[in-house]
């Protein structure tokens, strides 16, 4: 192979020199992940290297043996596997340019489209491997084994690296599932006395605990040690439910129900993933967009959606209590047991001077492991023993950090009067005041301030503590803030542009929206999108923020990088309300956007009936023409919405407009969509039934070839001429044999 493209297929054997311009992407403890460039055509690959002195002696030859294998797993939610590289004991695939799921979900707040989105492609990609003849098992799911492409597309990866082998036992497997960090995500019967292979259960468990990640973007069972997740689900205790946070999308009840049976106790119960995929295709119709009316943002093809990306939510790791006891440092982890079971006095009795200049994995201090226990005596022992107040983990987080994260007010105070620094940054430039302003502790943000903490630090992507507490809905940070901000650092907004008006506008915390207003800030400063914050609350249906924007100096039709004014995004969302609060304060209801879009084309596309008669009550035209001589009844007969078919109808929409590509009326895309509800408005509305499209198709014909055997009988009740032939010389009778609509057949041959 001399190539990537083309020859995924194909199983290479890569030498050391076919790569160039090596940049380490990460390393854990049993290798290297490095991106590559492939020579010469400069192709960017992931090359995973795997350390053969901390990795079983027949782990790499079981990879050699498998990887021809893998590299034949060709599917769109699948990590492509090009190939080996025997002289570096390494595996080469696809370079996924956004790293994995893991880290996407502690670094950014995904809103639910997206959060449906990627559960259902995983859903598929396992489907893909347990419907190969074997099944191919992965008993490798998790977060930090599902990839993002370019475009935040989910793709599996890792499925071949724990194998069951006949002569293992169950106590082996579990070593090999523990010692990569699976503990969450291992079923309760593989360390029970069940003595079965794994199957496909397996990964199905496995899947739920995955889902419960995305859903909630918390880590299951943080802080518990080994032992205590191994009782807990051998209990039959699963991830708390209560953590999905509000506001729940409407289909979050039915993700929770596919969730619970993945992880049910009993594995026969668990559901195939050819099941939870059919179940996600029906939860994912309401997500899906059709072309013709997309909202443009730039590039083809990209969501309407206010960005899904809309927060640096940062989740630090917390300590997480090492399991007992351990050869690496016996006497410190006799420390740490006590304070594992709370045995404070003990601790402060048994601690040394030597215990404190131990670290731990992820360069975990004692200190740290003591502040996050709440005990603020062992907290001062340890420091007059000498411990660094300001010592930090491998990620930068020092004690005082894990402080203001757990809200210990007096071990915040403590750490702070020992000198623990306010301005110090952890990898990502948190500072203390960010955490604090994030979970809304005024108190902590004031002692903090009180202690030199910088007010307008930025964080990596500009993001303020002021940012944090406007989108969390913290009213009482941000008075604590806004004092300490000139009204011009107030108003910046972050790398992407968001203001704090535009995140608490977002997030509908109308109370912070007044105040910001009555501070100055600027009404339609507009971010990268040129959205200002009436386009988020419009969008976002938050009635309350709108009303408050619409009484300052705000413009009503401001227009984004799409063209689209607050009252196009409030109509296409059917938001009547604000609809109305917009028209009253003299928005522009035939504004366009740069499709050419009205807000009563977008309101019809969504079938929003009663936001359909708001804006044609106040002027807006049910006949107007957008991209491609598109009428608003189009595009609800196109869709199949017949409540806005209805309500055009009545305010004397043309049931016979032709569009301009192709010179379709309503009919025949009512026709098309197999509407019968739609059909029978139109034709109540003197739609003519005979009308010919630029292939000379009748209403008839679509109705043939989609086999709608009601639409077919209404049409030849009314009149509809089954002699007409389209431009390839077929009647409707024709269509119908062709696709073999016998039934219809019977009734045209009539």
């Amino acid at each position: 192979m001399d190539c990537l493209d083309g020859s995924l297929g194909e199983f290479r054997n890569f030498k050391k020199d076919n790569f160039e311009d090596w940049i380490k992407v990460s390393e854990c403890r049993f290798g290297h992940l490095y991106q590559v460039k492939l020579k010469p055509q400069q192709e960017k690959c992931a090359l995973k290297s795997f350390d053969k002195t901390l990795c079983a002696d027949n782990f790499y030859r079981r990879i050699i043996d498998e990887a021809s294998k893998i590299a034949k797993v060709k599917f769109e939610y699948i990590v492509p596997v090009y190939g080996l590289c025997n002289e570096l004991n390494a595996v080469v695939m696809e370079y996924m340019s956004n790293g994995s799921l893991n880290d996407l979900l502690a670094s950014h707040t995904l809103m639910w489209p997206k959060k449906l989105q990627m559960i259902y492609e995983a859903s598929m990609g396992m489907n893909f491997l347990h419907s190969m003849n074997p099944p191919l098992l992965h008993l490798n799911l998790k977060t930090s084994n599902i990839l993002l492409d370019d475009c935040l597309h989910v793709k599996i990866s890792d499925f071949c690296v724990i194998h069951w082998e006949e002569s293992m036992d169950q106590t082996e497997f579990m070593e090999h599932l523990t010692v990569r960090g699976n503990i969450s995500y291992i079923p309760p019967e593989t360390f029970t006395q069940c003595s079965d292979p794994p199957g496909i259960s397996f990964d199905v468990y496995s899947f739920g605990i995955v889902m419960w990640e995305i859903l909630t973007q918390q880590k299951p069972y943080a802080g518990c040690s080994v032992t205590t997740v191994l009782l807990q689900v051998s209990h039959g205790k699963r991830p708390s439910v209560e953590m999905i946070p509000e506001p729940k999308h409407q289909e979050c009840d039915q993700m929770i129900d596919i969730m619970k049976q993945c992880w049910d106790e009993d594995h026969r119960k668990r559901p195939r993933f050819s099941d939870t995929v059919r179940k996600m295709e029906a939860l994912n119709q309401s997500l899906n967009i059709p072309k013709q009316i997309q909202i443009q943002n730039g590039d083809e093809g990209q969501e309407s959606d206010y960005p899904w990306l809309v927060s640096p939510m940062h989740e630090m790791a917390l300590p997480e209590m090492p399991d007992l006891p351990s050869d690496d440092h016996p006497a410190t982890n006799s420390i740490l047991s006590l304070l594992e079971k709370r045995e404070f006095g003990s601790f402060r009795h048994s601690v040394k001077k030597e215990h404190v200049c131990t670290q731990f994995s992820g360069k975990m201090s004692l200190l740290h492991y003591t502040v996050a226990s709440g005990d603020a005596e062992s907290v001062e022992r340890v420091l007059s023993l000498g411990a660094e107040v300001n010592c930090t983990t491998a990620r930068g987080y020092t004690p005082l950090f894990i402080a203001v994260l757990h809200r210990f007010q007096d071990i915040i105070v403590l750490l702070l009067e020992q000198g623990a620094s306010t301005t110090q940054v952890d990898e990502d430039q948190w500072t203390a005041l960010h955490f604090a302003a994030q979970s809304g502790d005024d108190r902590a943000v004031r002692l903090l301030l009180a202690k030199g903490a910088v007010p307008d630090a930025r964080e990596k992507k500009g993001w303020m503590p002021l940012h944090l507490a406007c989108q969390n809905g913290h009213e009482t940070v941000v008075r604590v803030l806004l004092p300490r901000l000139s009204e011009a650092s107030a108003g910046q907004g972050e790398a992407q542009g968001r203001t704090p008006l535009h995140l608490a506008s977002a997030y509908g915390h109308s109370h912070i929206a007044k105040l910001l207003l009555s501070r100055g800030m600027d009404p339609n400063a507009t971010d990268n999108s040129l959205s200002t914050a009436l386009h988020a609350s419009a969008e976002k249906g938050h009635n309350r923020v709108v009303r408050e924007l619409v009484k300052s100096e705000v413009s009503v039709d401001s227009a984004d990088s799409r063209g689209c004014t607050p009252l196009h995004l409030a109509a296409a969302r059917g938001h009547t309300g604000i609809c109305r609060t917009l028209l009253i304060k003299g928005a522009d209801p035939e504004c366009r956007t740069l499709q050419g879009w009205t807000a009563m084309h977008l309101a019809a596309h969504r079938g929003h009936g009663a936001t359909l008669v708001e804006l044609e009550g106040k002027g807006g035209s049910v006949n107007a023409r957008g991209q491609s001589g598109w009428t608003p009844l189009h595009l609800a007969c196109h869709q199949g919405e017949p409540e806005a078919v209805a309500k055009l109808l009545g305010a004397k929409a043309d049931g016979n407009a032709s569009e301009d590509s192709g010179g379709w009326t309503p009919l025949h895309l009512a026709c098309n969509s197999a509407s019968v509800p739609s059909v029978l408005h139109l034709i109540s509305h003197d739609a003519d039934v005979n009308a010919l499209n630029a292939g000379k198709a009748t209403a008839l014909h679509l109705a043939a070839q989609h086999g709608c055997v009601p639409v077919v009988k209404a049409l030849l009740l009314n009149g509809a001429d089954r002699t007409l032939m389209d431009s390839s010389g077929s009647t409707a009778l024709n269509v119908a044999q062709r696709c073999e609509e016998w039934e219809i057949v019977q009734l045209l041959e009539k």
